[in-house]
């Protein structure tokens, strides 16, 4: 009997497959406990309906993510943050405050999680950074630390 498994399933394949299996397994265990259904052509263009669902996210976010990276890829994002008065800053420059001046400089959500700092920002200067957007898109910037006036 084929069967389309609705779950990952040990030893007989991965969510979203189409699997060939004993008429029993299918019945007694699979269909059963809600890991499968049988594979009739209304099941088959359900699954191919979200197949094609998850495909189209998937090329939305990677398009969404290129056009970050075409925009803040070799950019310079300046702060002004106050500091003591042998140049240390009070705390440190944060994945979450860079996030904050890209927002501010081009109005794009890149999420902190997504950016990545080479070492934490704790003294004025330029540093590099990295923000890893999607799967193989990544865009490396500078970020600029001067003294708050």
């Amino acid at each position: 009997m084929k069967v389309i498994l609705l779950q990952d399933v040990k030893g007989t394949g991965k969510k979203g497959e189409i699997k060939e299996v004993k008429d029993g397994y299918a019945r007694n265990c699979l269909i059963k406990q809600k890991l499968a259904v049988e594979a009739t052509n209304a099941n088959l263009n359900i699954l191919e309906g979200q197949q094609a669902h998850a495909q189209h996210k998937i090329d939305t976010e990677t398009e969404n993510a290129k056009h970050i990276a075409s925009v803040i890829d070799g950019k310079t994002f300046s702060t002004a943050v106050k500091a003591g008065a042998n140049g240390k800053l009070f705390g440190s420059v944060t994945a979450k405050d860079v996030a904050k001046l890209i927002k501010d400089a081009h109005g794009l959500d890149v999420d902190k999680k997504k950016i990545v700092l080479k070492e934490d920002i704790k003294t004025f200067g330029t540093f590099e950074a990295e923000a890893r957007l999607y799967n193989g898109v990544s865009a490396k910037f500078k970020v600029q630390v001067t003294e708050l006036q």
